[in-house]
């Protein structure tokens, strides 16, 4: 069984995984940090960010109980395939506090967000896999806009 401090050091090593892939390995990705969110965008477009990092509660959403000590949400706009694959069935239950677990996204579902608190080897890996479909469809988003323009 894990110690709350190995929790801890997992909880922050999976998030700067998560960050240095998004940012270092993902061209031409900004951030915003706003209301304990850290936003990721493709290039310039700041109104829907492909993903986000939920590393405190507040006054919109408390809903996975984000004020436990190391305890962060990963939230994914993953293509409709992608979120049709993962969750065949619409509605259901879940408990937004359980970590280690991809569950439709609490308030952003229908928008084919996915989410996952705290994610862990074989979950960590499939994160990353995640961000960067999101990645791609945020980049071909951007591109149609641009050449509509």
């Amino acid at each position: 069984m894990k110690t709350f401090a190995q929790h801890q050091i997992n909880a922050l090593m999976s998030l700067q995984v998560i960050e240095q892939y998004i940012t270092g390995q993902l061209p031409n990705v900004t951030t915003l940090d706003a209301m304990g969110y850290r936003f990721f965008f493709y290039a310039d477009e700041q109104v829907l960010p492909f993903a986000t990092m939920a590393l405190s509660d507040n006054e919109y959403d408390k809903v996975s109980d984000l004020d436990r000590t190391g305890v962060y949400r990963l939230n994914i706009g993953v293509p409709k395939e992608m979120f049709e694959q993962l969750f065949p069935e619409p509605g259901g239950e879940w408990d937004y506090t359980s970590l280690n677990i991809f569950m439709p996204h609490p308030h952003y579902a229908a928008q084919h967000f996915i989410c996952i608190l705290n994610p862990e080897n074989e979950q960590l890996a499939a994160a990353l896999e995640y961000a960067g479909a999101a990645y791609l469809l945020a980049k071909t988003r951007y591109e149609r806009k641009r050449k509509a323009r």
